[in-house]
Order: structure tokens, then sequence, then C-alpha cells
């Protein structure tokens, strides 16, 4: 029973258990789409929503906002969240009129990415900016996010993106550690190298051999099939 109420906590939803199943099978497919849905990467989302209209006010403003954020679920909770600090909505009066995923233009092509970000740490509140060389913008904030936790213990609910933006200019990236990879002859070290030689005398299985041994195995096995049978043992 414990484990039913710790799934029903974490999928928000009535758990339906079926006929066929036996409860340890379905326990196991429902931990794989937990963890699934952990490992997952960050999507970067357009979330559209308003107040809900009334008497006094019709027609409420529009608020959109661009949330980077696992799945749907999670990038409607971080956009209820910022439109009830900043604009006083909540989701008990407000609406969402739409949700969009934002997919980058060119994912092959190797860019660099601004991100300016305000996180809470145990002594206070901090403004930073960081840079990123990665192929999407998604994949720049997923790199924030380790970023930050591993050097200033930051978690994810700390951690406020203000503005992602891409570096077109070579002239205005400021960080060494992302001008170091911007050279034009840029070559790497290959510290360990192990040569491998062509040897002179390789063994193959030789196929005729292969054949003429089978059909010895073959003719010996019904050989002996009938003389048992003969004999009757």
């Amino acid at each position: 029973m414990t484990i039913e109420f710790k799934f029903q906590k974490l999928f928000a939803g009535p758990l339906i258990r079926p006929q066929s199943c036996s409860p340890q099978s379905f326990f196991v497919v429902r931990i794989t789409l937990f963890k699934k849905t952990q490992n997952m990467g960050l999507q970067e989302y357009q979330i559209v929503g308003r107040h809900l209209p009334t008497e006094s006010d019709p027609t409420p403003k529009i608020y959109r906002m661009r949330i980077f954020a696992a799945n749907e679920v999670v990038a409607k909770s971080r956009f209820w969240y910022f439109l009830r600090q900043l604009k006083k909505v909540k989701k008990a009066n407000g609406e969402i009129i739409g949700v969009n995923v934002i997919h980058e233009k060119k994912p092959l092509k190797v860019k660099n990415f601004g991100i300016w970000l305000r996180y809470d740490s145990r002594s206070g509140t901090h403004n930073m900016y960081k840079e990123y060389r990665e192929l999407t913008r998604a994949d720049a904030v997923k790199s924030m996010y380790q970023d930050m936790a591993a050097r200033h213990r930051a978690r994810f609910r700390s951690i406020h993106i203000l503005r992602v933006v891409e570096i077109e200019k070579t002239e205005d990236v400021r960080r060494p550690y992302i001008k170091q990879l911007m050279v034009p002859k840029l070559r790497f070290p290959l510290p360990h190298r192990v040569s491998k030689f062509k040897s002179t005398f390789v063994a193959h299985p030789d196929p005729l051999l292969c054949a003429l041994s089978s059909m010895y195995y073959c003719y010996t096995s019904s050989l002996q099939w009938c003389c048992g049978a003969q004999t009757g043992i």
C-alpha cells in the first residue's frame, strides 16, 4: 500500500492496475517511466496565459514566457510560479491559452550562448553571467544547471534564467574558457596512441573443411543411430 500511495503522489493520477498484470510487473513499469522522465533533456517551451475574464476586465492582458523544462507539466508549473510573483495571477483565477515547443533552427551548428541568471544561495541572492558553447539553447541551459550545481550547489528551483542570447560575433565573447576554443587552427594533443601492426599470418576458418567436418559428423551420428536401432540398444 505504501508503494501505491507513493506512485499516486508522483504521477498525480489514479492508480489503475490491469487485470492481466501482476502487482510486481505493474510497479516495475511505473518505476521505469518515472526514471525516463527524470533523465530527459531540457526543452524550450513558449507558454501563453492570462487572467480569467471578469466583468470589470473582460479583455485581460496576455502574458508570454519562454520556459526551459523537462516536460510540459513542469513548464506550466514554472509559468504560474513566475506569473504569480510578477503579476499576482494565480492558477486558480487564470488560464493557459497555448503551449508550444520551440525547436532550434540549426541544431547541427556549434554556437556560443550567453546566459544571464539570478540564483539564491545560502547567503543571499546573486546575479551572474555565464557563457557556454553548445548546439542548442536548451543544451546551453542544461550545461548551466550542471555547472551551477557543481560550482555553487545551486538547485533547479533556486535558479531563475533572465535571458539567453546567442553570441554571433567573436569579439563579443567575454570568457577565456570560450575564447580558447575559437582559435582558427585549433589542435588537440593525442596523448595515448597505440600502434596496431598488421599480422603476417591470420587464422581463418576454411569453409570447405567446415563443410566436410559437418558432413562427417552427420554421417557418424546417423550410423550410430542405425546400429543402435538394429541391435535394440
